[in-house]
């Protein structure tokens, strides 16, 4: 089969939930772009380099689990927005002069997420629990933020300025009324998976985001919603985030 002129891809391990790929051929597809998009599924970063020998007509990559920070020594500069948050999940292919490859990383995630959930945000939101703490949780950490919403991680190992899920009280779950799994617990094929939080302290004052998207309803969500708790998962951030990927590859 004859390639495409230019080729785009997502970098991660395991990719078999992703619907990256068929997301993006279906945009080049119905608009006519002479492009595919392909998964570039490694088990150590130590081969990401790689990838660009093999495939010189590289135009874009994303980045997901497990490498939004394990990429950032790969790149040759860093957008401001990605170096604030401490994760790259798109990287733009540029050469210099000499032909030489110059990668920037950026982070589009932020974008995706901020506009997928502001809608649902309420006067009450103010504290929020973010479920992880790789690169996914950064940029919903930074998210928050610019909403006004104080976010706190929560992890299963404990940290310095980390909750852990025995510290989630039921004093702490009435506060922090957002709650944000940026974990690939549940994520297909591991669909009975979920957070381990108190799920009999949500309250219908909860907003519970899911930034897994396959399957379509999570464990995590089905059992947020049981308590009255407004659910979404995150379908429409990919798409954002992908639109916001393409117009970095291309502006």
């Amino acid at each position: 089969m004859q390639r495409k002129s230019k080729i785009y891809g997502l970098v991660g391990f395991p990719l078999e939930h992703s619907f990256s790929q068929s997301f993006f051929n279906n945009k080049f597809e119905k608009e006519g772009i002479d492009a595919s998009y392909e998964n570039f599924e490694i088990d150590d970063i130590g081969s990401f380099m790689e990838i660009f020998s093999e495939f010189p007509e590289l135009s874009g990559l994303n980045v997901t689990i497990p490498y939004k920070q394990l990429v950032i020594p790969y790149m040759d500069e860093m957008d401001s927005v990605a170096d604030e948050i401490g994760a790259v999940n798109v990287v733009k292919i540029m050469k210099k002069a000499d032909g030489d490859l110059f990668l920037k990383g950026y982070n589009s995630d932020i974008i995706g997420f901020s506009d997928s959930i502001s809608p649902l945000i309420k006067s009450h939101h103010k504290k929020a629990l973010v479920l992880g703490t790789g690169g996914a949780s950064k940029a919903v950490v930074c998210g928050l933020q610019k909403l006004g919403i104080e976010p706190v991680l929560v992890s299963r190992k404990p940290k310095e300025g980390v909750l852990t899920y025995q510290d989630l009280t039921e004093d702490v779950m009435n506060v922090h009324t957002v709650i944000v799994n940026a974990t690939p617990a549940g994520m297909y094929p591991n669909v009975d998976n979920c957070p381990d939080i108190p799920y009999n302290l949500i309250t219908d004052k909860h907003l519970c985001f899911d930034l897994v998207y396959n399957p379509d309803v999570t464990l995590f969500m089905k059992k947020a919603a049981e308590y009255g708790a407004t659910v979404k998962n995150g379908l429409e951030m990919l798409h954002l985030q992908a639109l916001a990927a393409w117009k970095i590859w291309n502006e």
